[in-house]
């Protein structure tokens, strides 16, 4: 395929997906990593990505790793308390494009993949937002319902505390995220869900649609009628379900699609 070809191609997806997000009244939404590329957050294993360049911290992700070994959790603390993880990123145009769709009354439901809370530092109401992996900026017990932001639990291992129990419980703490060996929260799940069956337009964002269960929100989506829109670098699991598929930069053509849109 031509350059030129190409470059027309994705015109035209963006144009497509212009129309459709104008026409729609209940736009439910699903982010993946994607869209915060730009903003500085690498990926997990690509060649520059965080488990690539540090083993360990894979390690800590699995579940069972964390439980059973003490010093996997030491280790990890130290890694979080040392410098917390993306303290200087920045939402970018792609998160607040999302913000401009709830302002406009047009977003039903903002599901993410992501972990980072930058949708809600962009200005996207909590409640609009579902934390479908959970986010590394609280801290939760894995014994009882303690949570809270986790500069806490940081403050207590800089103060010499290497493996910080639960002050209530006195059970294991952890960031409040969904590790390898954790079930999604089944309320969670559900409220996405839900917000696939309830939208008249699915918009999927930086994501491949490959982890289950959360990419059947994309067929839900479709079997009761919405339109689905899917944006991305590269090619995703579900492209063939997608009513227009537009392969370009995020937070370049998110932005642009929702400024026309809501002109």
């Amino acid at each position: 395929m031509g350059e030129s070809t190409a470059h027309d191609e994705t015109e035209a997806a963006i144009a497509e997906a212009t129309r459709l997000i104008d026409d729609a009244e209940r736009i439910s939404v699903l982010t993946g990593a994607g869209i915060s590329t730009d903003s500085g957050i690498p990926d997990f294993r690509g060649p520059q990505g965080l488990w690539t360049r540090d083993p360990a911290a894979e390690r800590a992700s699995n579940i069972q790793h964390y439980v059973s070994d003490p010093e996997v959790r030491k280790a990890n603390w130290q890694r979080r308390a040392a410098g917390e993880l993306w303290a200087d990123v920045e939402p970018n145009a792609g998160h607040r494009a999302l913000v401009e769709l709830e302002r406009r009354e047009k977003l039903h439901t903002l599901i993410t993949q992501n972990v980072d809370e930058l949708h809600q530092r962009a200005g996207s109401s909590p409640g609009r937002v579902v934390e479908i992996h959970g986010t590394t900026r609280k801290a939760m017990c894995l014994e009882c319902e303690w949570r809270d932001d986790i500069e806490g639990v940081l403050d207590r291992v800089r103060l010499g505390d290497p493996d910080p129990a639960c002050e209530r419980c006195g059970g294991l703490l952890k960031s409040a995220t969904v590790s390898f060996g954790q079930s999604i929260d089944a309320a969670d799940l559900h409220r996405a869900q839900t917000a696939a069956l309830e939208c008249d337009l699915f918009l999927a964002v930086g994501t491949t649609l490959a982890v289950y269960p959360i990419n059947e929100t994309v067929p839900i989506a479709k079997q009761a009628g919405a339109r689905v829109v899917i944006l991305n670098g590269e090619e995703t699991a579900l492209d063939s379900l997608a009513d227009v598929v537009v392969n370009a930069g995020i937070s370049t053509a998110l932005p642009r699609i929702v400024r026309a849109a809501l002109a």
